[in-house]
Parts: structure tokens; C-alpha cells; sequence
């Protein structure tokens, strides 16, 4: 049985994307990393909790199919903070140096909203 489970991962891992973009940080590297340690006999690998392990292949299995995405549409493709899906890739790949001018504005508006202390935070007056 644990066979075809080790198909099974080896074929998830086959399907799902790598992120070129992302040096160290990207999920399909790190699941491929994570298979290769868990079954390191292969198909004569012995699991030590099977339900958990077929639990964990449908989690992923679920994840590379889209299935929360189709099943919770986006009504936008942007976050709160309005940073469209490519610039948020593209702050994420670590590739900052990348960004045009327009975009380092953005970046910088980013990090300044976020970095705040809350002394720098106007204190609201005591409701009456």
C-alpha cells in the first residue's frame, strides 16, 4: 500500500508548478524536498501513520487542483492593501532590485504603512 502512495506524492509533485521567480522559497521545491525525505526507501518506505499521510496528499491534492479557489471566487484579484496579483509576485520573488521607479513608490508606501509604531499612530479621542 505504501507504494501506491509513494506514486501518488511522486505524481503531485510532478504536477505541481515551480516558481522560478522565488530563489529559496517556493512550495513545490520544498514539497519535492519533503517527499524525498519522507519516502527515502521509495515504494518499500514504511509509513508510520497512513491516515495521516492520505490526509496530507489530499490536503496538497486539494491545493494543486484549485479547488478552494473555484470553490471561493475572488470578487478582485487584489488584496486590502491593492497590490495587484504580478506586483505581489514580484515583491515576493526577493527580486526587489527589479522594480521599475513607478513600483519602487509602491513598495515604499507598503513598508511605511506597515512599519509603523503604534507611538506613530494617532490615539482616537474617548467616545462620549
Amino acid at each position: 500500500m505504501s507504494a501506491t502512495r509513494y506514486r501518488r506524492f511522486l505524481k503531485l509533485c510532478e504536477e505541481w508548478p515551480r516558481d522560478e521567480l522565488k530563489k529559496a522559497g517556493d512550495l513545490g521545491t520544498f514539497l519535492r524536498q519533503r517527499v524525498a525525505s519522507a519516502f527515502r526507501e521509495g515504494e518499500n518506505t514504511q509509513i508510520s501513520d497512513p491516515e495521516k499521510c492520505d490526509q496530507m496528499y489530499e490536503s496538497l491534492a486539494r491545493i494543486n487542483e484549485n479547488y478552494y479557489r473555484q470553490r471561493f471566487p475572488r470578487v478582485k484579484d487584489t488584496s486590502f492593501t491593492g497590490v495587484t496579483v504580478e506586483e505581489c509576485k514580484l515583491l515576493l520573488s526577493g527580486n526587489v532590485q527589479q522594480l521599475d521607479e513607478e513600483k519602487k513608490g509602491l513598495w515604499k508606501k507598503l513598508s511605511e504603512r506597515f512599519s509603523k509604531s503604534p507611538e506613530d499612530v494617532p490615539e482616537k479621542a474617548p467616545e462620549k
